[in-house]
């Protein structure tokens, strides 16, 4: 337990990130402008696609590097992502004035990859397993003297997420549960951190495709359980394909998150749909999945009122949006997938 983010040092990583992340609202979901009645449950979304590279990762992503001593700075950073955190990871680096490496799946969705060059780093492609991808930024971080800014696997990274798990409580201090992806684990680490120092009695649950589930079958073994490269490369969800949770982020999972849910990949379009034409939010697929348990699964979640999804990302690539939108045009269509 001594090794676990505490409350802390997220409120630090809130002031490093301070005036470079924004701030996310909590938005009523649909956009109904009667209130609710007394008792009746409430969906708020948290949109991280908000941010200035369309996801959270900013929030980690700055509050590391921010964190480097200059000379370690000024050798560069190199890290390996499936996008958003690479973006991130090439966002803050621009803003600080450093050199950054990108180690990407060749699969990643040439939205991301193009804003990541566009931000000034350097793209390494790779095969689309996890070893390849942290083998071959460990190789160029030991070659050109960059230092490893990992996705998720680091205080660092988990108490910069876990900012977004500090706005929710502050700005929803009766919040009942916290909907969160998970991929890395980073995100519902942090954020679970933050919600229970400031609100335990709240559940925090985690969320993630059927075709990519390690973090369930993980939970229920009581340690990191990974899946095949071709297992998770099924879900339509690509920032969701991390093949295993991270050490430091299962640990945090283990004492601070109160279960995992699994959406199907009808879920995850239908929910995209949804979020786009009721509450006018594009989500990812992967940014999708916290609101789809709460529209498709209500009955597998903790009882409360108060409910948040985190909508993790937007970075959505244009053709799949497009064909996810022309999908159902109703809530029934919707709920038979």
């Amino acid at each position: 337990m001594s090794d676990l983010v505490t409350l802390p040092e997220i409120e630090r990583a809130a002031e490093r990130i301070a005036g470079v992340a924004v701030r996310t609202p909590l938005v009523p979901f649909p956009r109904d402008p009667a209130p609710a009645a007394a008792g009746e449950p409430v969906l708020l979304v948290k949109p991280e696609s908000l941010q200035p590279i369309g996801a959270f990762k900013l929030r980690g992503a700055y509050s590391a590097i921010s964190s480097l001593p200059a000379a370690e700075r000024e050798r560069g950073v190199v890290t390996h992502s499936s996008g958003n955190h690479a973006q991130a990871v090439a966002y803050a680096a621009r803003a600080l004035g450093i050199r950054a490496v990108l180690v990407m799946p060749h699969t990643t969705p040439g939205v991301k990859v193009d804003a990541c060059i566009a931000l000034g780093a350097e793209v390494v492609h790779v095969e689309p397993t996890s070893r390849a991808r942290s083998e071959t930024a460990a190789k160029l971080a030991e070659a050109h003297g960059f230092t490893m800014i990992p996705p998720y696997d680091d205080p660092r990274i988990i108490a910069g997420q876990g900012t977004a798990g500090l706005e929710i409580v502050q700005d929803r201090p009766d919040v009942d549960v916290v909907l969160v992806p998970i991929s890395g684990g980073g995100l519902i680490a942090g954020i679970a951190a933050a919600v229970k120092a400031l609100r335990p009695e709240a559940h925090v649950i985690g969320v993630e495709p059927e075709f990519a589930a390690d973090a369930r079958d993980s939970m229920a073994a009581g340690r990191p359980v990974a899946w095949a490269a071709e297992d998770t490369g099924r879900t339509i969800a690509d920032a969701l394909r991390v093949q295993q949770v991270g050490d430091l982020p299962f640990a945090h999972m283990r004492a601070h998150v109160d279960g995992v849910v699994t959406v199907a990949e009808h879920e995850i379009r239908g929910a995209m749909r949804r979020l786009a034409r009721e509450a006018r939010l594009i989500a990812e697929p992967g940014g999708a999945v916290a609101t789809a348990a709460y529209l498709y699964h209500r009955e597998e979640l903790p009882e409360g009122r108060v409910h948040v999804s985190v909508l993790s990302g937007g970075n959505v690539d244009p053709a799949l949006f497009q064909d996810v939108l022309r999908g159902p045009q109703t809530e029934a269509a919707e709920t038979r997938g």
